[in-house]
Formats: structure tokens, sequence, C-alpha cells
């Protein structure tokens, strides 16, 4: 690697507003604002509208669209047999 051209990586606290939760992680993006975290230390904090503990994939309240739906209205509109 070269010296001098990669962000400075540093630990900090991304918090999700919507679940909150807090997660520290490494990161190379920066704040203004900081939080005490649970061991002592000050970390510069980033609010983040959606993650892991807030989004419906990865909680298991994702909902399931109705394809059949669609495809029997698809196959009302245009046919159901191919054109010859």
């Amino acid at each position: 690697m070269k010296y001098g051209i990669h962000p400075v990586s540093r630990p900090v606290v991304f918090r999700d507003r919507s679940a909150d939760v807090a997660f520290l992680t490494r990161s190379t993006v920066g704040s203004a604002k900081t939080v005490e975290w649970e061991d002592g230390n000050t970390y510069p904090v980033v609010d983040v509208e959606t993650s892991s503990a807030s989004h419906p994939f990865y909680t298991g309240t994702a909902r399931v669209l109705d394809t059949a739906g669609r495809v029997e209205r698809f196959q009302r509109r245009y046919g159901s047999s191919a054109s010859n």
C-alpha cells in the first residue's frame, strides 16, 4: 500500500435512532458529534436511519408480495397462450 493515500480508519459509533441501538465499529467517516461509550471512552457518533436492527429484511418483518395475483392479472390481460 502506498503511504498517505488511504483515509484514516478509527472507531466510530453508528446510532440507529429508530431502533434505539448503537454499534461501535471502525470506519473512515468522521463526525463532529461525540458520545461516551460503555467502555468510558469518547467516540464520534453518526446517526443513521436504518441498520440491521431496524431493517425489515434482517428483523424478519419483511412482507412477501402477491406475485401469483400479478401473474393471473397478466394472463387475463394478455392471454394465457403464446401466439403461433
